[in-house]
Protein backbone atom coordinates (compact mmCIF):
# COMPACT_ATOMS: atom_id res chain seq x y z
CA UNK A 1 0.00 0.00 0.00
CA UNK A 2 0.65 3.55 -0.63
CA UNK A 3 -0.52 6.76 0.83
CA UNK A 4 -0.11 10.29 -1.00
CA UNK A 5 -1.39 13.78 0.12
CA UNK A 6 -3.42 15.41 -2.75
CA UNK A 7 -3.89 19.05 -2.28
CA UNK A 8 -7.10 20.38 -3.63
CA UNK A 9 -6.96 23.67 -3.08
CA UNK A 10 -6.55 26.32 -0.25
CA UNK A 11 -8.75 28.87 0.62
CA UNK A 12 -10.36 30.83 3.56
CA UNK A 13 -13.32 30.61 6.13
CA UNK A 14 -14.12 32.86 9.02
CA UNK A 15 -12.46 32.03 12.30
CA UNK A 16 -15.52 33.03 14.03
CA UNK A 17 -17.53 30.03 12.22
CA UNK A 18 -14.86 27.87 12.55
CA UNK A 19 -14.79 28.21 16.28
CA UNK A 20 -18.34 28.43 17.14
CA UNK A 21 -18.77 30.25 20.91
CA UNK A 22 -14.70 30.29 21.65
CA UNK A 23 -13.35 33.58 21.72
CA UNK A 24 -10.84 34.82 19.07
CA UNK A 25 -8.24 35.59 21.74
CA UNK A 26 -8.05 31.71 21.93
CA UNK A 27 -8.27 30.32 18.77
CA UNK A 28 -6.36 32.65 17.32
CA UNK A 29 -3.04 31.62 18.82
CA UNK A 30 -3.02 28.19 16.65
CA UNK A 31 -5.10 29.75 14.00
CA UNK A 32 -3.77 33.37 13.18
CA UNK A 33 -6.81 35.58 11.37
CA UNK A 34 -6.62 38.18 8.66
CA UNK A 35 -8.07 41.44 8.71
CA UNK A 36 -11.00 40.26 7.86
CA UNK A 37 -11.28 37.58 10.43
CA UNK A 38 -10.10 34.75 7.80
CA UNK A 39 -8.20 32.08 8.40
CA UNK A 40 -6.24 29.61 6.37
CA UNK A 41 -8.11 26.08 5.01
CA UNK A 42 -6.83 23.58 3.31
CA UNK A 43 -8.75 20.95 0.74
CA UNK A 44 -5.77 18.08 1.76
CA UNK A 45 -7.45 14.88 0.59
CA UNK A 46 -5.91 11.14 0.63
CA UNK A 47 -4.88 8.97 -2.30
CA UNK A 48 -4.95 5.14 -1.07
CA UNK A 49 -2.61 2.68 -3.61
CA UNK A 50 -3.48 -0.53 -3.04
CA UNK A 51 -3.32 -3.19 -5.02
CA UNK A 52 -5.21 -2.66 -8.07
CA UNK A 53 -7.34 0.00 -6.15
CA UNK A 54 -7.01 3.54 -6.34
CA UNK A 55 -9.19 5.16 -3.06
CA UNK A 56 -9.44 9.02 -3.12
CA UNK A 57 -10.40 10.19 -0.15
CA UNK A 58 -12.51 13.71 -0.53
CA UNK A 59 -12.46 15.52 -3.37
CA UNK A 60 -12.29 19.24 -2.40
CA UNK A 61 -14.11 22.18 -4.06
CA UNK A 62 -13.83 21.31 -7.81
CA UNK A 63 -13.98 24.03 -10.24
CA UNK A 64 -17.45 24.12 -11.69
CA UNK A 65 -18.68 27.20 -9.23
CA UNK A 66 -18.78 30.74 -10.37
CA UNK A 67 -16.32 33.12 -9.53
CA UNK A 68 -18.90 34.74 -6.99
CA UNK A 69 -19.24 31.17 -5.46
CA UNK A 70 -15.72 31.32 -5.09
CA UNK A 71 -15.13 34.57 -4.37
CA UNK A 72 -16.77 34.27 -0.67
CA UNK A 73 -13.99 31.61 -0.06
CA UNK A 74 -10.75 33.76 -0.79
CA UNK A 75 -8.44 30.86 -3.05
CA UNK A 76 -4.95 31.15 -2.61
CA UNK A 77 -2.12 28.88 -3.69
CA UNK A 78 -1.75 27.40 -7.14
CA UNK A 79 -2.86 23.79 -5.89
CA UNK A 80 -5.63 21.64 -7.04
CA UNK A 81 -6.49 18.21 -7.51
CA UNK A 82 -5.56 17.04 -10.93
CA UNK A 83 -2.46 18.62 -10.68
CA UNK A 84 -1.36 17.04 -7.51
CA UNK A 85 -2.32 13.76 -8.58
CA UNK A 86 -0.23 14.51 -11.95
CA UNK A 87 2.30 15.34 -9.62
CA UNK A 88 2.93 11.22 -8.39
CA UNK A 89 1.87 10.29 -11.84
CA UNK A 90 -1.57 9.51 -12.06
CA UNK A 91 -4.56 11.08 -13.83
CA UNK A 92 -8.29 11.18 -12.56
CA UNK A 93 -9.08 8.42 -15.01
CA UNK A 94 -7.00 5.71 -12.86
CA UNK A 95 -9.20 6.40 -9.65
CA UNK A 96 -11.08 3.54 -9.20
CA UNK A 97 -12.95 4.78 -6.02
CA UNK A 98 -13.92 7.69 -4.38
CA UNK A 99 -14.95 7.81 -0.58
CA UNK A 100 -16.41 11.35 0.48
CA UNK A 101 -16.57 11.71 4.04
CA UNK A 102 -19.73 13.83 4.01
CA UNK A 103 -21.22 15.43 0.74
CA UNK A 104 -20.70 19.10 1.95
CA UNK A 105 -19.12 21.19 -0.85
CA UNK A 106 -15.72 21.49 0.27
CA UNK A 107 -15.37 17.67 0.42
CA UNK A 108 -17.65 16.41 -2.71
CA UNK A 109 -17.63 19.69 -4.96
CA UNK A 110 -14.19 18.25 -7.19
CA UNK A 111 -16.41 15.21 -7.79
CA UNK A 112 -18.52 16.31 -10.32
CA UNK A 113 -17.48 18.90 -13.48
CA UNK A 114 -18.51 20.33 -16.53
CA UNK A 115 -18.76 18.37 -19.44
CA UNK A 116 -16.63 19.45 -22.35
CA UNK A 117 -19.45 22.43 -23.82
CA UNK A 118 -20.77 23.19 -20.22
CA UNK A 119 -24.31 22.20 -21.32
CA UNK A 120 -24.13 19.73 -18.64
CA UNK A 121 -22.00 17.90 -15.66
CA UNK A 122 -20.00 14.52 -15.45
CA UNK A 123 -18.04 12.97 -12.79
CA UNK A 124 -14.50 13.62 -12.43
CA UNK A 125 -13.25 10.04 -11.87
CA UNK A 126 -14.92 8.72 -14.99
CA UNK A 127 -14.21 4.62 -14.01
CA UNK A 128 -14.45 5.28 -10.21
CA UNK A 129 -16.87 4.12 -7.89
CA UNK A 130 -18.43 6.62 -5.38
CA UNK A 131 -18.93 5.59 -1.93
CA UNK A 132 -21.22 7.50 0.53
CA UNK A 133 -24.22 6.08 2.79
CA UNK A 134 -27.86 6.13 2.75
CA UNK A 135 -28.33 7.76 5.68
CA UNK A 136 -25.97 10.63 4.68
CA UNK A 137 -27.08 10.85 1.04
CA UNK A 138 -31.15 10.99 2.32
CA UNK A 139 -29.67 13.67 4.34
CA UNK A 140 -27.80 15.73 1.79
CA UNK A 141 -30.67 15.43 -0.78
CA UNK A 142 -33.22 16.56 1.67
CA UNK A 143 -31.45 18.89 3.18
CA UNK A 144 -32.28 20.90 6.64
CA UNK A 145 -32.35 24.78 6.23
CA UNK A 146 -28.93 24.84 8.32
CA UNK A 147 -27.20 22.40 5.67
CA UNK A 148 -28.82 23.53 2.68
CA UNK A 149 -26.35 25.83 1.37
CA UNK A 150 -23.38 23.29 1.88
CA UNK A 151 -25.32 20.54 0.14
CA UNK A 152 -25.33 21.83 -3.63
CA UNK A 153 -27.31 19.34 -6.19
CA UNK A 154 -24.78 20.08 -9.06
CA UNK A 155 -22.24 17.98 -6.83
CA UNK A 156 -24.80 15.34 -5.34
CA UNK A 157 -27.08 14.49 -7.95
CA UNK A 158 -24.88 13.73 -10.62
CA UNK A 159 -23.43 11.11 -8.99
CA UNK A 160 -26.28 9.09 -8.73
CA UNK A 161 -26.98 9.66 -12.53
CA UNK A 162 -24.05 8.03 -13.31
CA UNK A 163 -24.86 4.91 -12.25
CA UNK A 164 -21.40 5.10 -10.45
CA UNK A 165 -22.96 5.71 -6.23
CA UNK A 166 -21.97 3.03 -4.29
CA UNK A 167 -23.45 2.80 -0.28
CA UNK A 168 -21.00 1.45 2.77
CA UNK A 169 -22.66 -0.77 5.16
CA UNK A 170 -24.23 1.69 8.15
CA UNK A 171 -22.61 0.11 11.73
CA UNK A 172 -24.22 -1.42 15.00
CA UNK A 173 -21.73 0.70 17.09
CA UNK A 174 -19.04 3.62 16.36
CA UNK A 175 -16.91 1.91 14.07
CA UNK A 176 -17.63 -0.22 10.84
CA UNK A 177 -15.07 -2.68 10.46
CA UNK A 178 -13.81 -5.12 7.09
CA UNK A 179 -15.44 -2.70 4.84
CA UNK A 180 -15.49 -3.12 1.17
CA UNK A 181 -12.97 -0.30 0.83
CA UNK A 182 -10.20 -2.00 2.84
CA UNK A 183 -10.38 0.24 6.04
CA UNK A 184 -12.24 0.24 8.89
CA UNK A 185 -14.99 3.69 9.01
CA UNK A 186 -15.88 5.74 12.17
CA UNK A 187 -19.05 7.34 12.07
CA UNK A 188 -19.62 11.16 13.61
CA UNK A 189 -22.94 12.56 13.43
CA UNK A 190 -22.34 15.49 15.12
CA UNK A 191 -21.15 17.84 12.17
CA UNK A 192 -23.40 16.19 9.56
CA UNK A 193 -25.55 13.12 10.34
CA UNK A 194 -23.14 10.08 9.75
CA UNK A 195 -20.12 11.59 8.27
CA UNK A 196 -17.58 8.98 7.95
CA UNK A 197 -13.68 8.77 9.05
CA UNK A 198 -11.64 6.09 7.26
CA UNK A 199 -9.01 4.88 9.56
CA UNK A 200 -6.41 3.08 7.07
CA UNK A 201 -3.85 0.86 8.39
CA UNK A 202 -0.45 1.30 6.94
CA UNK A 203 2.29 -0.16 7.83
CA UNK A 204 1.62 -0.94 11.57
CA UNK A 205 0.15 2.52 11.84
CA UNK A 206 -3.43 3.71 11.97
CA UNK A 207 -3.61 6.74 9.70
CA UNK A 208 -7.45 7.99 10.38
CA UNK A 209 -8.38 10.89 8.00
CA UNK A 210 -10.45 13.56 10.49
CA UNK A 211 -12.22 15.41 7.88
CA UNK A 212 -14.73 17.49 10.43
CA UNK A 213 -14.39 15.79 13.67
CA UNK A 214 -11.26 17.56 13.62
CA UNK A 215 -10.02 20.64 11.06
CA UNK A 216 -7.18 21.64 12.33
CA UNK A 217 -4.94 21.37 15.28
CA UNK A 218 -6.40 24.45 16.94
CA UNK A 219 -9.43 22.21 17.34
CA UNK A 220 -8.20 19.79 19.84
CA UNK A 221 -9.66 21.26 23.16
CA UNK A 222 -12.98 19.37 23.13
CA UNK A 223 -15.27 22.41 23.83
CA UNK A 224 -13.49 24.25 20.26
CA UNK A 225 -16.70 23.09 18.23
CA UNK A 226 -17.34 24.49 14.67
CA UNK A 227 -20.27 26.92 14.09
CA UNK A 228 -21.27 25.04 11.33
CA UNK A 229 -21.82 21.19 13.38
CA UNK A 230 -25.52 20.64 13.55
CA UNK A 231 -25.34 18.68 16.22
CA UNK A 232 -22.31 20.36 18.70
CA UNK A 233 -23.19 19.09 22.25
CA UNK A 234 -22.59 16.11 20.07
CA UNK A 235 -19.39 16.47 18.40
CA UNK A 236 -18.04 16.91 22.25
CA UNK A 237 -18.73 13.34 22.67
CA UNK A 238 -17.81 11.95 19.42
CA UNK A 239 -14.42 14.21 19.89
CA UNK A 240 -13.91 12.94 23.08
CA UNK A 241 -14.03 9.61 22.23
CA UNK A 242 -12.41 9.61 19.12
CA UNK A 243 -9.51 11.47 20.75
CA UNK A 244 -9.05 9.17 23.73
CA UNK A 245 -9.00 6.13 20.86
CA UNK A 246 -6.40 8.35 19.24
CA UNK A 247 -4.20 8.64 22.59
CA UNK A 248 -4.12 5.40 23.89
CA UNK A 249 -3.47 3.51 20.05
CA UNK A 250 -1.21 6.06 18.45
CA UNK A 251 -3.29 6.98 15.78
CA UNK A 252 -2.10 9.53 12.96
CA UNK A 253 -4.55 12.00 12.65
CA UNK A 254 -4.49 13.44 8.91
CA UNK A 255 -6.23 17.19 8.95
CA UNK A 256 -7.79 18.05 5.77
CA UNK A 257 -8.79 21.36 7.00
CA UNK A 258 -4.88 22.32 8.51
CA UNK A 259 -3.29 24.73 5.73
CA UNK A 260 0.33 24.42 7.97
CA UNK A 261 -0.13 21.16 9.82
CA UNK A 262 -0.41 17.93 7.99
CA UNK A 263 -0.66 15.12 10.47
CA UNK A 264 -0.43 14.98 14.47
CA UNK A 265 -0.44 12.62 17.18
CA UNK A 266 -1.59 13.24 20.73
CA UNK A 267 -1.62 12.64 24.04
CA UNK A 268 -3.46 12.61 27.28
CA UNK A 269 -2.39 15.10 29.67
CA UNK A 270 -4.41 16.30 32.78
CA UNK A 271 -6.05 19.31 30.70
CA UNK A 272 -7.57 16.50 28.62
CA UNK A 273 -6.10 15.20 25.15
CA UNK A 274 -3.40 17.25 23.71
CA UNK A 275 -1.02 17.70 20.84
CA UNK A 276 2.31 14.95 21.29
CA UNK A 277 4.13 15.53 18.07
CA UNK A 278 3.22 17.33 14.28
CA UNK A 279 4.23 15.11 11.46
CA UNK A 280 4.60 15.72 7.50
CA UNK A 281 2.93 13.08 5.27
CA UNK A 282 6.19 12.93 3.69
CA UNK A 283 7.60 11.82 6.99
CA UNK A 284 5.13 8.91 7.38
CA UNK A 285 4.40 8.27 4.43
CA UNK A 286 7.68 7.31 2.75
Amino acid sequence: MNLYPINAGNFKLDGGAMFGVVPKSLWQRTNPADANNMIDIAARCLLIEDGNRLILVDTGMGNKQSDRFFGYYHPWGDDTLEKSLKTYGFHPNDITDVFITHLHFDHSGGCIQWNKDKTGYEPTFKNANFWSNKDHWFWATQPNKREKASFLKENILPIEESGQLKFTSLPNNDILKNTELGFDIFFANGHTDKQMIPMINYKGKTIAFMADLLPTVGHLPIPYVMGYDTRPLLTLDEKELFLNMAAENNYYLFLEHDAHNEIITVQKTEKGVRLKNIHTTQDIFN
